[in-house]
């Protein structure tokens, strides 16, 4: 094995055999590929091909979550991997979501246990609180008032507790969070241990440099979502400014021969992150397993460095519509 580098996130360990993607230590010395494949947004059908061809290529770490809706087709993929001598399960990483009508301590183990029927696992590798927002039980995405609840109502301390107790159980053999800033991994840490990772949307536009260095003190692996600007998304602004095509990030790709999402990931890799970019393609899914490899200069980090305007392309409005107790600026604590 290589030396770890990194830039500003955890230590990366580079692997000597550069067809296998480096790697980055949690706490407990388990080791999360600093590389996965994004499932948000893969509808039925595609996610099952794009896991399929992702763990043929090389993937070993496949990002998911309860409110994705494509856990089973996940699961499904996972089953046949393993039956075809494609993968074992304990050389993959595998991350879910609790999501948000399963804050109540009452439900997070039943929510872990649906979770892990529908991917046909024991136990997952990481479980994250999807979002510091609570819904009432069994209600998908409120559409009146009454379905949110307040977190006053649904501590984050209380959730963070029962994660805590699913850990203990062995059916996640590491916890954290997600979509959360330092004064929510405090309060985390208040009640017990903190969580061993925060998965946050990070990109040039966005990079989240007083939370990274946070994580890095506190030995808590951030995953940056969203890294090349979620082009796919349904929801998109008329002006929001693009990642793939921005001139410096251009200019970077020309010069390494390399496509503008290839550059993108190795950023996020340089900074000691871990990225899971999403893609249903198989010519794409190759070419992004490629990124690791990628080594970007102090110029080119420099001028990324530039890029960052504190820009979301993920704000959280959706979440603070007419009647909800919560607004977008307490999302992001």
């Amino acid at each position: 094995m290589r030396s770890p580098r990194c830039i500003l996130g955890a230590p990366i360990h580079l692997e000597e055999d550069m067809s296998k993607t480096p790697t980055v230590s949690l706490r407990d010395g388990s080791r999360m590929p600093a590389l996965g494949l994004g499932t948000w947004k893969s509808t039925p059908g595609e996610v099952y091909e794009a896991v399929r061809v992702a763990l043929e290529v090389g993937y070993r770490h496949i990002d998911c979550a309860a409110i994705y809706q494509n856990e089973a087709e996940v699961g499904r993929a996972l089953g046949e991997a393993f039956a075809a001598g494609v993968v074992k399960r304990e050389e993959l990483w595998i991350t879910s979501k609790l999501w948000n009508d399963a804050h109540r301590p009452e439900h997070v183990g039943p929510a872990l246990e649906q979770t892990l029927r529908d991917l046909g696992l024991e136990y997952l590798d990481l479980y994250l609180v999807h979002w510091p927002i609570a819904f009432q039980h069994g209600v998908v995405f409120p559409s009146k008032p009454e379905e949110y609840a307040t977190l006053a109502e649904v501590p984050l301390e209380r959730t963070w507790e029962a994660m805590l107790g699913q850990r203990a159980k062995g059916r996640a053999k590491n916890v954290g969070v997600s979509n959360m800033g330092p004064p929510r991994i405090a309060l985390c840490e208040g009640v017990g241990e903190g969580p061993s990772g925060d998965q946050v949307e990070c990109h040039p536009h966005l990079q989240q440099r007083e939370l990274a260095a946070v994580c890095r003190d506190k030995g808590i692996v951030l995953t940056a979502y969203s890294p090349l600007g979620s082009p796919d998304r349904t929801t998109k602004k008329a002006d929001e400014p693009s990642l793939l095509e921005h001139p410096t990030i251009r200019e970077i790709a020309e010069r390494h021969d390399k496509s503008t999402a290839q550059i993108l990931l190795a950023w996020s890799i340089a900074r000691g992150f871990v990225v899971i970019p999403k893609s249903v393609n198989r010519a794409r899914i190759s070419q992004n397993l490629e990124a690791p490899n990628i080594t970007l200069s102090e110029a080119d980090l420099a001028a990324i460095a530039e890029m960052d305007r504190g820009y979301r392309y993920v704000d959280g409005s959706f979440f603070c519509r007419a009647g909800s107790p919560y607004q977008v600026d307490e999302i992001w604590r």
